[in-house]
């Protein structure tokens, strides 16, 4: 039976990520890294696609779950007949090899408990063949090997391609349970203490956590989502995945389904302020590090995503065998909007860079004379139409937010040149092209009869990517037809309860696509931020507040919500989604934030 995707929390060791259900199982594990084949699909197709459920006999649900203090290690609590356990669950941050431990606690009385574990390699395609070794369970298939171990040993035997552990925990008793992948060719993995590396886990988190600076009143809601964050970071390279997931839908039983493992250009800003402003100097430097290698080279060949290490190649493929979360299919690997036109992302670049060095980030001249070339390139392709923020699989059009961030790309130039006369560049080209673009967007991009900038040139339709305008300066929050734009989003793109859509998806759609989607939750906190700067502060705490509301019992958030069903929908948990939340909460009270 397909669990909510809110049902799940996330553990991992900051390069790749598993989601644990409610019902002890983990459905989703893709290794070694975030982009690498699942070996627990379940979550895409059923149980026969691989999973590991470890829970009391007969036990449906847990009872209760949390994260330990501020940290990635998770426990989820079960109060049987008999007595009660606690599992925990966690990835320890690896050395070499990724580890997956499992410990189960007696709390009081007695519990039978039982493991089963369905490896299946290849995105749930491949049944791997299982053997003994040394007292361990040893699955192998191509490329892959996987080792599970009990501390102490329990019963376990095979079963209908499948490995079963039955064992009883009886209060104060502890039983441990590591799964470790290793490539196939390679010698069995060095043995690793569970309760070791739990203890360092969760030293490690501490530590971490102690740096962040943000307000009590909201601290518990910011720091789950750097937390977040942080997971989703590919810690060998900076680089920080939108989502640990793949194809988890916009509509139930939809086709918008698409892979999210990957690095996007356009959460580069906002990420960056993000972390800076909570205190994560060293976090941020490494996107901006990871955010210059990714864009090296010919600006004419700049991309919207890269991968972990800044890959290109990330062709978009179908996954017949899996039927798709709840029966939303295709599942997708990959995604082809790669090499969609998007004009925003130059923008996006030139305000990171600027924002890093505004904030100390140390930059070497290199960097510069790559901005000038990624501003000469936009400075020739501005005019033309593109498929915009939301990567539309329509026809390529005018977008007013697309136009926006190429003056933000030119405006950052010439407030660079202000801020250091040293660098080289010509400021008065800059200014021209700036004052250019905000004539045309405000001459076509704007309805004065409805007092609202449109989606694009001509067009009717609304962009929730407009509540951006007066965060990025292009025009002040004061502005009326800055207000008339929150004013039509929210009227038009909103919601019963206050969420925001990012466009209209009746009759044909700019995207091109059949189906609807939900409320999209980073527009939704965008809303926030607009009613707050343009003098609707309650407006925007009660939005606000009732967002918070919708995360899950352990503080995580999707991509979307159906306000109708009550359910969060898309990738999960979603970076975008925990950014929006940080900077939110952070521009309400900047004043009260700690350190």
């Amino acid at each position: 039976m397909t669990q909510r995707i809110e049902d799940y929390a996330l553990i991992g060791d900051l390069q790749t990520a598993a989601l644990v259900g409610m019902d002890g199982s983990i459905d989703w594990l893709c290794l070694p890294r975030f982009d690498s084949a699942a070996c627990f699909a379940a979550l895409l197709g059923d149980k026969e696609n691989g999973h590991w459920r470890l829970a009391p006999k007969g036990a449906a649900r847990c009872t209760r779950r949390r994260y330990v203090d501020d940290s990635l290690v998770l426990e989820s609590w079960w109060e049987t007949r008999t007595g009660t356990v606690k599992v925990i669950d966690f990835m320890p941050q690896r050395d070499v090899t990724p580890d997956v431990m499992r410990i189960v606690e007696g709390v009081s009385g007695e519990v039978d408990m039982e493991a089963v574990l369905r490896l299946r390699f290849d995105h749930g395609s491949i049944v791997p063949w299982m053997r003994r070794s040394d007292g361990h369970r040893v699955a192998v298939a191509g490329p892959d090997s996987v080792w599970l171990r009990s501390e102490p040993p329990v019963k376990t035997w095979g079963q209908q391609f499948s490995t079963v552990s039955s064992f009883t925990v009886a209060e104060g008793e502890r039983v441990a349970f590591v799964l470790s992948w290793h490539p196939s060719h390679h010698q069995r993995p060095d043995l690793v203490d569970p309760y070791e590396a739990l203890r360092c886990s969760l030293a490690d988190w501490a530590e971490w956590s102690r740096r962040c600076r943000c307000p009590d009143r909201y601290r518990d809601a910011v720091i789950r989502s750097l937390i977040t964050l942080k997971a989703l970071t590919y810690g060998p390279t900076g680089g920080i995945v939108a989502a640990p997931t793949t194809s988890l839908p916009e509509e139930i039983g939809g086709v918008r389904n698409w892979d999210y493992r990957f690095c996007w250009l356009r959460d580069s800003t906002l990420t960056l302020g993000a972390l800076l402003t909570a205190g994560y100097q060293e976090e941020a430097a490494a996107w901006r590090d990871w955010l210059l290698r990714a864009v090296a080279g010919d600006p004419a060949d700049l991309q919207i995503m890269y991968g972990l290490a800044g890959e290109r190649r990330l062709a978009e493929t179908e996954l017949p065998w899996l039927a798709g979360y709840a029966g939303s299919a295709p599942v997708r690997t990959g995604n082809a909007a790669v090499d969609q036109l998007q004009l925003d992302v130059y923008g996006e670049v030139m305000d990171s860079l600027f924002l890093a060095a505004q904030e100390g980030i140390p930059s070497e001249r290199h960097a510069w004379y790559l901005q000038l070339s990624l501003l000469g390139f936009l400075e020739s392709k501005w005019r033309e139409p593109d498929e915009g923020l939301w990567e539309v699989r329509g026809p390529r059009r005018h977008f007013v937010h697309s136009k926006v961030m190429a003056w933000v790309a030119a405006d950052r130039a010439v407030r660079t040149l202000e801020a250091d006369p040293s660098l080289r560049g010509d400021e008065a080209r800059w200014r021209t092209m700036r004052d250019e673009v905000h004539r045309e967007v405000c001459e076509k991009g704007y309805d004065p009869r409805r007092g609202t900038f449109t989606q694009y040139y001509g067009s009717r339709e609304l962009d929730a990517a407009t509540l951006l305008i007066p965060r990025v300066g292009f025009l002040p929050p004061d502005d009326p037809r800055v207000v008339g734009t929150v004013t039509a989003v929210r009227e038009e793109l909103g919601t019963p309860d206050g969420l925001v859509r990012r466009y209209s998806t009746e009759g044909t759609g700019v995207d091109g696509l059949p189906g609807s989607e939900g409320a999209f939750l980073a527009c939704s906190f965008w809303l926030v931020d607009a009613e707050r700067m343009t003098g609707r502060e309650e407006q925007a705490r009660e939005l606000f507040e009732r967002l918070l509301a919708l995360r899950n019992d352990v503080g995580l958030l999707a991509e979307e919500y159906d306000p109708v069903a009550g359910r969060q929908l898309g990738n999960f948990p979603q970076a975008f989604s925990h950014i929006a939340l940080v900077n939110s909460a952070l521009a309400f009270a900047p004043e009260e934030r700690a350190g």
